[in-house]
């Protein structure tokens, strides 16, 4: 299998059953015309979402280091319009945000009705790097799946689509990628010593993506497992899911905005009447 949206709650997960790289025989220049296409129609419904105001759409991006999140947000969200947009970044918590409860800092920037909310690295920081760092006791970060599960069924209660991808990377391309920050002049900025020590416990971070994955797996919360060894296929892969968990709603967004226009119509031909 190439790429897996989970949503069952339980459902084990085990990396290595996934593969990092796309589908043999597939190429960049195949599969172009697909993300054009998926392109145009992510702006389309997003522009129905806009108006319809009935929903909102929060897309979560976890991955190991280089695994492509910002890459994957500069394509997929250059599909969209600025407008709707907002991209936050979560790094290490501040001394405000570790005075309130991990899930504060968060919660205050999920989307409003009509925006997409795009999360670079999000919530699931504190049951992954937390964990593996031993940054918190093991009951209270494992408490926190309960706290995240009921966290995103309160947002999809109040209307948010949540989509979650988990980009995989494998332990060879993450080298590569690297390697080449310390090649390239206007990438060596990115370079961290923090991620070649975070490669010592490659087997540590991937039994904790594997726990969140499986316990945090919801049908009103699905996560995908997005090939990410080559950035052209991640991208379609992130555009193609949220396509399609976008699609069934836009008979009830035009249908409501048809109704704002019919509205709108009324009240100018009352004006038109009056004068």
């Amino acid at each position: 299998m190439t790429e897996l949206t989970l949503n069952k709650p339980g459902q084990k997960v085990r990396l290595s059953d996934y593969p990092e790289k796309p589908p043999k025989g597939l190429t960049e220049k195949k599969v172009q015309a697909e993300f054009g296409e998926l392109c145009q129609e992510l702006f389309d419904l997003q522009d129905l979402l806009w108006g319809a105001r009935q929903n909102s759409v929060l897309v979560v991006l976890q991955g190991r280091d280089t695994a492509g999140k910002d890459g994957a947000i500069n394509h997929v969200v250059g599909c969209l319009n600025p407008r709707g947009v907002h991209v936050t970044s979560f790094g290490a918590p501040t001394q405000e945000e570790l005075e309130h409860d991990f899930l504060w800092r968060v919660h205050r920037h999920a989307p409003r009705r009509g925006e997409f909310a795009i999360f670079n690295r999000s919530h699931y920081e504190d049951v992954l790097v937390a964990r593996v760092n031993k940054l918190v006791p093991k009951p209270l970060w494992k408490e926190r799946f309960g706290h995240i599960l009921d966290f995103e069924e309160l947002l999809a209660e109040h209307g948010t689509l949540v989509l979650k991808f988990f980009l995989h990377i494998s332990l060879e391309e993450q080298e590569k990628r690297l390697l080449k920050r310390e090649q390239d002049p206007r990438k060596a900025w990115k370079i961290n010593a923090g991620d070649w020590k975070d490669r010592d416990h490659w087997d540590d971070y991937t039994e904790a993506y594997e726990d969140a994955l499986s316990r945090t797996s919801t049908k009103a919360a699905p996560w995908t497992i997005v090939p990410a060894d080559a950035k052209w296929y991640r991208n379609l892969v992130v555009a193609r899911a949220i396509a399609e968990a976008l699609r069934p709603y836009r008979k009830a967004w035009q249908a409501q905005l048809d109704a704002v226009g019919e509205a709108k119509k009324k009240e100018l031909a009352q004006y038109r009447q009056k004068k």
